[in-house]
């Protein structure tokens, strides 16, 4: 046994140095309190935490790398230490199993929740596109007056491969957008042409503009008022078809006034389609044309869900809440659900709330309407929400103390699975303290390491134009795109179907997202290939080693290094005593 001082003694036993000690010679990363870390294994932890990294990466605040053999730590200059989860199970083994390792577990909630469209209920996108694009160009030109010559052009591969979830429109301009999680724009198209960085930079000076700041700031800033007008998101399925037409009419516009425009009012226009496609009356009157589609062919529209992931949620129910939040009207979510879960779709969850209108169902104070023959009726309060009632409308407070009144408890834990990145994410997470699942169907279209599995509308998700859903190619410094950065930040795992964790058992456990900015463990089943392509192009790229351009701070980290290097080798040669020492002893 190695040889401490009383004082050395005193502290291993009475500070966090004897976790430290257990993770010698595993490999780990250490946060430091200038917002830079260090990577590498731990070589020597003494009793006051000051510890000895080998084969190291440093990242400094602004995300520069350096690689080191040896790099020592002062324990005042440490912010965090990330434990590996077998060092704890040795160390401290009463902790809980979320403590030791990051970890997802629906057996862990009491209240288990999902989204409808595009989550419980799988579209099949590619008819729906097509159906959404010909119904929307035609109300253009019909009742806007747009000429026909490029919006009534049949679908082709390319257009298929313009179209992509969670572009931007620049209303005004007429541009569509790609960004970065700190609003950078790494991609853009005006109209249908894609442009050069030097471009985009001639149009938003170095790559910004202010709107999209906003919104990386609050994406509920721009969700309405004036720069909802300015600024549109197309966060799913139903949206996508709007880049296409967008950047459509805008070549229009540009061809009939023979150079672009100063200011584009195509949006108006677009929305007002739109409205008129979706508006809840539609159905019940058979107008619309969405609608009476939907209603005559649903075999073409909708794929049922399958029997496992029905017996899945009967399970759930058996012993946990389940509930549906959907933005969809009563009449129509009781048409799909009949199709795609069964006649019986409402006895699989305690309670239904339709036409809910997230995001602000997470954060507002909307009152609870019953329903009366699929028509919306009297408000109804909190206290008054039944088990397996259907309700339309409401928010998440007083449902949650609906959730609290059925299952007998202060603070029920409470997870909500849906495909919208900011209703059904970023919103009931950040701002409701609600868990989430992410459902991002991009993680099978794009493909996964080791998995074989495949999407049957992979043309409609995937484009070569805009690139992965996940990261973007433009850049050598990060590798997620905003969405990829939602999805790991504000979900616990990212899945690209329900039945495949429908075929697992409720306590089964799935690794998480741990806001590491270089973990993706929690995309389940596996990482999307485009990420880790990404990764290993990066990892590359930064371990390339140039010493002809040496930067100030480069030359500074190093001299640091060298300063420091007398004392780790005064550590290392104390310990190398102390071993031969309790050798000698034996």
């Amino acid at each position: 046994m190695q040889k401490y001082s009383t004082r050395e003694k005193y502290y291993f036993y009475n500070s966090l140095s004897i976790l430290l000690k257990a993770i010698e010679n595993e490999r780990t990363m250490i946060d430091l309190r200038n917002e830079a870390s260090i990577l590498g294994t731990v070589g020597h932890v003494d009793a006051f935490m000051n510890v000895v990294m080998k084969d190291c990466t440093f990242t400094d605040p602004r995300g520069d790398r350096f690689n080191f053999d040896m790099f020592f730590v002062q324990a005042r200059n440490i912010r965090f230490v990330h434990i590996p989860p077998k060092s704890t199970e040795r160390v401290i083994p009463c902790v809980s199993s979320e403590a030791r390792m990051c970890v997802f577990k629906f057996s862990d909630y009491d209240c288990i929740g999902f989204d409808l469209d595009n989550t419980l209920l799988k579209y099949n996108i590619t008819n729906v596109v097509h159906l959404e694009y010909k119904i929307l160009a035609n109300y253009l030109v019909r009742e806007k007056g747009y000429s026909g010559t490029y919006l009534l052009k049949p679908l082709e591969e390319k257009d298929l491969d313009f179209m992509q979830k969670g572009l931007f429109l620049d209303c005004d301009k007429g541009n569509i957008l790609r960004i970065s999680p700190d609003g950078r724009i790494q991609r853009a198209c005006h109209g249908s042409k894609l442009l050069s960085i030097d471009e985009i930079k001639e149009v938003y000076p170095d790559q910004r503009w202010h709107v999209i700041d906003v919104f990386c700031n609050d994406m509920l800033a721009t969700w309405n008022g004036p720069l909802s007008m300015k600024m549109r998101a197309l966060l799913d399925y139903f949206d996508i078809p709007c880049s296409l037409i967008f950047a459509r009419a805008v070549d229009t516009l540009d061809e009939e006034n023979g150079r672009s425009l100063n200011v584009y009012n195509i949006w108006p226009d677009m929305l007002s389609g739109l409205i008129w496609m979706f508006d809840t009356k539609q159905f019940k009157l058979d107008q619309g044309e969405f609608f009476p589609a939907i209603k005559k062919n649903p075999d073409k529209y909708i794929r049922k869900c399958s029997p496992e992931t029905i017996s899945w949620i009967q399970e759930l129910k058996k012993n946990k809440i389940t509930f549906l939040i959907t933005g969809s009207y009563i009449d129509y979510v009781d048409l799909i659900a009949s199709y795609a879960l069964g006649e019986n779709w409402k006895s699989l969850f305690d309670i239904v709330i339709c036409y809910a209108k997230k995001p602000g169902f997470f954060i507002q104070g909307q009152s609870f309407l019953t329903i009366m023959n699929n028509e919306e009726s009297d408000i109804v309060s909190g206290n008054d929400l039944k088990r397996g009632g259907i309700y339309c409308r409401g928010n998440w407070k007083e449902l949650l103390e609906f959730f609290s009144r059925i299952s007998h408890k202060d603070n029920p834990h409470c997870v909500y699975i849906g495909d919208n990145l900011i209703q059904d994410i970023y919103v009931p997470n950040a701002l409701a303290n609600c868990d989430t699942v992410a459902l991002t169907e991009e993680q099978m279209s794009e493909s996964m390491i080791h998995r074989c599995l495949s999407h049957p509308d992979n043309k409609i998700l995937n484009s070569t134009i805009w690139g992965s859903y996940f990261c973007l190619k433009d850049t050598a410094f990060n590798v997620d795109s905003i969405w990829g950065y939602i999805i790991k930040n504000y979900s616990k795992i990212s899945i690209p179907d329900v039945n495949l964790i429908a075929t697992k058992a409720v306590s089964e456990s799935f690794t998480c997202f741990n806001k590491n900015k270089e973990d993706y463990t929690g995309y389940y089943p596996a990482v999307p290939l485009t990420i880790k392509d990404q990764l290993q192009q990066l990892y590359h790229s930064r371990n390339i080693k140039t010493d002809t351009k040496r930067t100030f701070k480069d030359k500074r980290t190093q001299l640091r290094q060298q300063e420091e290097m007398s004392v780790v080798q005064k550590i290392l040669q104390n310990k190398k005593a102390m071993e031969s020492n309790d050798n000698n002893d034996e």
